[in-house]
């Protein structure tokens, strides 16, 4: 779905990729991580042609996007800004929402279906003015627009900043129930508890290099990369690495469940 070979991108003394190479299936739920200045969205700019590689090559779906139109990418690709007010351009929700679609679908009574879709499934009022919203309720119509031409790959650039933590659960509900349905997800995330909850993959940038790449409870074990990175894991992997000198039973606990289950065994194995 998504391939980089050997990419290579700086800007004129900003961020910069260099010799990145990853590949990311169809179905995956991928978190991008890494410290400010990493060069993530830049690699996710790189990921629908908005930036071009000066070297090596980006596939997606099989199209080098160094030789596709960004617009024909977009039929591929969803692309969530970090701040949704850099996406939202219309007087209301419901053009908002609706924009995306005239440019991918030609039937206009499914641009209305889809659309209304939408709205249903963020519970956003159409005759809203955007800007008349909450960052939260922006950031729904944002991602409400980018999802309705139903992209098989959906770019997430730090989908969950500034939420608070119902809009977080509504956003990240949605999120995780289209990648179950087959859409592949690349996600941006500061937030390790968010990355520990969904994503299945992490790739891991610093100063513009993979320095890493594998399972996320893999990842979060791996202290040299973490701290190469100046990642802290999320909360239980990082108490159970904390405590795993008190019996092994700890040493591999990912979730809340794991954690009882090993505190558990430490207790009954020191019985008598």
């Amino acid at each position: 779905m998504l391939k980089f070979e050997d990419v290579y991108f700086a800007y004129a003394g900003g961020d910069t990729i260099t010799g990145v190479s990853f590949e990311i299936g169809r179905g995956e739920f991928v978190a991008l991580m890494g410290e400010n200045g990493a060069g993530k969205s830049t690699l996710c700019r790189l990921c629908n042609g908005l930036l071009k590689p000066s070297s090596g090559r980006v596939a997606v779906c099989g199209c080098d996007t160094a030789r596709t139109r960004t617009s024909a990418l977009a039929k591929y690709v969803g692309f969530l800004f970090q701040n949704p007010d850099r996406q939202l351009c219309k007087n209301t929700v419901r053009e908002e929402v609706e924009l995306g679609l005239e440019y991918a679908v030609a039937d206009k009574a499914e641009r209305v279906r889809r659309r209304d879709a939408m709205l249903e499934l963020f519970g956003l009022d159409g005759d809203r003015e955007p800007f008349g919203l909450s960052r939260g309720e922006r950031q729904k119509v944002a991602l409400a627009s980018v999802l309705a031409p139903e992209p098989d790959i959906l770019v997430l650039d730090e989908p969950t900043t500034g939420l608070d933590y119902r809009e977080c659960a509504a956003i990240m509900g949605v999120i995780s129930r289209l990648n179950s349905a087959g859409t592949t997800i690349l996600m941006v995330s500061h937030d390790m508890e968010v990355v520990s909850d969904f994503a299945s993959r992490a790739l891991v940038l610093n100063g513009g290099r993979l320095i890493g790449d594998g399972a996320v409870r893999e990842t979060m074990r791996a202290r040299r990369v973490m701290n190469e990175a100046s990642l802290l894991p999320a909360q239980i992997p990082s108490l159970a690495m904390r405590i795993a000198d008190l019996g092994a039973e700890y040493a591999g606990a990912f979730t809340v469940d794991e954690m009882v289950s090993a505190a558990a065994n430490a207790r009954g194995s020191a019985r008598p």
